[in-house]
């Protein structure tokens, strides 16, 4: 009931945001972007619920969404891990890190654990291709990572 009552709140703040926009034109990664603070992730009734206030087809608000990997259509843990499977950190390992993770966190690509600790997902080149194989917590670069490392990063969030 009270996380049901913080998205009402959240919901109304975005209405607003929208009503106080002096145009809606070019404004829908903008509010995309707000909509994610506010809620931490862009569900599809979300993304109808934006379509209908800006007065714009919901097919180019899921198109937008789907575009940009910075927007999430599924709720992230409190701990947000990426792991690069980019070209440089792909050659040097970074898939068996990932399958770590995958393994000791017991979830898949996007999904979040039980608890809600930790998520995950792959992602392609983070720019960081010296320090390959490269892994990001809440945007915190690990480099150089092993699958060793993989249960001292955990534990650093645990």
């Amino acid at each position: 009931m009270e996380k049901e009552l913080k998205i009402e709140d959240e919901m109304k703040k975005l209405d607003e945001y929208i009503d106080g926009l002096e145009t809606k034109e070019g404004k829908l990664i903008i509010v995309l972007h707000y909509a994610q603070e506010l809620i931490g992730y862009l569900p599809e009734d979300l993304q109808l619920h934006i379509a209908e206030k800006m007065k714009i087809p919901p097919a180019k608000v899921f198109g937008v969404v789907t575009f940009y990997s910075f927007f999430n259509q599924n709720p992230k843990g409190e701990n947000k891990i990426s792991v690069c499977l980019g070209t440089a950190c792909f050659v040097r390992g970074s898939q068996d890190i990932y399958n770590e993770f995958r393994n000791k966190l017991k979830i898949g690509e996007g999904e979040v654990t039980k608890d809600g600790l930790f998520s995950l997902d792959g992602i392609r080149c983070v720019g960081a291709c010296g320090l390959a194989p490269v892994v990001s917590v809440n945007g915190k670069v690990y480099g150089r990572v092993t699958k060793e490392d993989v249960e001292k990063i955990l534990q650093e969030y645990s």
